[in-house]
């Protein structure tokens, strides 16, 4: 699979081992070395992956994420985070601000490379695979939540959410069964198959995530209990009950 990556990373030699790898698997490979340029390229054109260090000079890699997913053209955009810091704060944040995934330094540049291959696979959305799920069931519901894969878009009670793609594939998953409840392990199996960087904790941070964009879309605090239901001891789901049924707590 050939794609187009831009990495932002300040430091030129990292930046340059970064590319060359890349590039040896067949990839085009766009450099920006401080947060603002990297957002004016991607802004001119479309990636399909971007590689973002975190300390960079101008605009952070942690402001950089959180411009792209609050604009509606980038929303989309695999981010792979690199960074110094290795605390689980620091893992949290950079997923909490939409990353798909995260990369402490120093690293093994083959795990690098293992990384964007999965990325690049979970981000494929090619004519085919999307057109056969589509025609199959375009639009999914469950309860107060719609999954709109033709448009790829989510919303709680009518109201738009704006998902990062790791929130749309695990919303799509469990819209795909109300109300059943998928184990943490299912859900990493399914979503990513057998990816190795891919954690429960990942799960949990977006469930996390999706549950506050839930919250802030539902028009009522006091008639509407939350449809993304944790089943202790088992897993998660959606609840397939009407929006004003007050079946779980809002937690």
């Amino acid at each position: 699979m050939c794609a187009h990556v831009v990495v932002a990373e300040d430091n030129a030699d990292q930046a340059e081992l970064v590319r060359r790898y890349l590039e040896h698997e067949g990839h085009e490979v766009t450099l920006a070395h401080d947060g603002r340029s990297a957002l004016d390229l991607l802004r001119g054109r479309r990636p399909d992956l971007l590689v973002l260090d975190v300390m960079m000079p101008r605009v952070d890699g942690l402001d950089v994420c959180r411009v792209i997913r609050a604009e509606p053209r980038l929303a989309h955009l695999p981010v792979l985070m690199l960074t110094a810091r290795s605390s689980e704060d620091d893992l949290l944040l950079g997923l909490d601000l939409g990353a798909d995934d995260y990369m402490t330094k120093p690293f093994s540049p083959r795990e690098l490379m293992a990384r964007v291959r999965s990325l690049l696979r979970r981000g494929d959305r090619g004519p085919s695979a999307a057109a056969g799920r589509e025609a199959h069931t375009p639009v999914l519901r469950a309860g107060p939540v719609t999954v709109d894969r033709a448009r790829h878009e989510v919303r709680a009670y009518g109201r738009l959410m704006r998902c990062t793609p790791g929130e749309f594939r695990l919303l799509e998953m469990l819209a795909e069964h109300p109300g059943q409840v998928l184990s943490r392990t299912q859900i990493l199996e399914r979503l990513h198959g057998s990816d190795p960087f891919i954690t429960p904790r990942t799960v949990d941070v977006h469930v996390m995530n999706l549950r506050r964009k839930i919250k802030d879309a539902r028009p009522d605090t006091t008639q509407h209990a939350m449809p993304l239901v944790t089943v202790y001891g088992a897993g998660y789901k959606l609840a397939d009950n009407q929006p004003d049924q007050q079946t779980y707590p809002y937690a």
